[in-house]
């Protein structure tokens, strides 16, 4: 259990975590939904590609302690700053690896059950790759910021012979208070694509 989360739940504030200017981070209440859609288990092994700040290997690794999450980042720096924040919340059941997928994905020497893939850069040969380790009851969750990733997707799950499709476009608003009033201020829209092999 973390001193700076301890709860059992998940749904960490935002604010909770170290950020560095220019990257992403999964929004709360977006990474409740993502981590719903992964249907995870008490000792799941979960790669999480395109981590960015690492919101999402401390939410599961505080959710699974028996489990095993693996952040994949391209950028060094980045890759740091997932370290940094599951220090910051004590979770010691992710490594971090810094690295291109799907290039880098083969030195990886645990296999995924489940998997997160977050950005649309390039999501076609990451996606097919990282099919072909799943083992059959895998799930795969997928983000898409934009109509034509979207498109890519769902156009891969097509290929791939994907079961039980899900995908939400998740539209959060927030109450945030702005001079002497108060309004709801939208998070940016997402698709949240999901799916299971099942061979």
């Amino acid at each position: 259990m973390s001193e700076l989360w301890k709860y059992v739940s998940p749904g960490i504030p935002d604010e909770l975590f170290e950020r560095l200017p220019g990257i992403p981070m999964s929004q709360r209440e977006i990474r409740l939904l993502l981590i719903s859609a992964l249907r995870l288990e008490a000792n799941s092994v979960v790669w999480d590609i395109g981590a960015g700040t690492g919101t999402i290997p401390v939410e599961i690794g505080l959710l699974c302690p028996q489990g095993q999450i693996v952040a994949i980042e391209r950028d060094e720096e980045v890759a740091n700053l997932i370290q940094l924040n599951c220090d910051r919340f004590g979770v010691r059941n992710v490594q971090v690896v810094t690295g291109n997928a799907p290039q880098c994905l083969k030195q990886i020497s645990i296999l995924p059950q489940r998997a997160c893939i977050e950005g649309s850069k390039g999501i076609k040969p990451i996606l097919q790759q990282v099919w072909e380790y799943l083992p059959s009851t895998g799930r795969i969750v997928v983000t898409a910021a934009s109509l034509e990733a979207l498109y890519e997707v769902s156009e891969s799950f097509t290929q791939l012979h994907a079961r039980n499709v899900e995908v939400v476009q998740a539209a959060v608003n927030r109450l945030e208070t702005r001079g002497n009033s108060r309004r709801l201020m939208a998070v940016d829209p997402l698709f949240i694509l999901s799916a299971e092999k099942l061979d």
